[in-house]
């Protein structure tokens, strides 16, 4: 921001002995407070998530297999992912709200302004939320959904 403040107050030196100086630098005001508006509106819807710590349970050798595909509603920000048929989620550990469970074949995501991976958490057979590996937080759908498994 000082580079543009050096800027405008060179280029209102050279062209204050013009006609028009105040024009170029209105404009060039005008651009940088676009440029400085945009920057700053990044983050505008975010999940909500509690964090929360997983209990490994490494090489269990369970894992689900997804019968038929599940359209998953009910996620923050309002949009939705679909799990696919025949894809397989290993069981890597539990945290206090069920089991979780990292896709073999599928990237799922959490998504608002930002994007996040996501594992299911699973209670039985039923999706009651996501874990976030990287932010090491959980974040609860709506409402559970049945999962058709094997």
């Amino acid at each position: 921001m000082l580079i543009a403040l050096q800027f405008l107050s060179i280029c209102d030196e050279n062209h204050n002995r013009k006609k028009g100086g105040n024009m170029l630098r209105k404009k060039i005001f005008m651009v940088l407070t676009g440029i400085l508006l945009m920057s700053c509106a990044f983050d505008l819807a975010h999940v909500s998530y509690y964090p929360t710590d997983l209990l490994p349970q490494p090489q269990s050798g369970k894992y689900l297999t997804i019968n038929n595909a599940v359209k998953i509603t009910g996620m923050p920000c309002g949009y939705s992912r679909t799990l696919q048929e025949g894809s397989i989620w290993d069981l890597i550990g539990s945290i206090p709200e069920g089991n979780v469970y990292k896709p073999r074949d599928q990237v799922l995501t959490v998504e608002c302004s930002n994007v996040y991976e996501a594992y299911l958490v699973c209670v039985s057979q039923t999706l009651v939320g996501f874990y976030m590996p990287v932010e090491q937080g959980f974040v609860a759908l709506k409402k559970a959904i049945d999962l058709p498994t094997e």
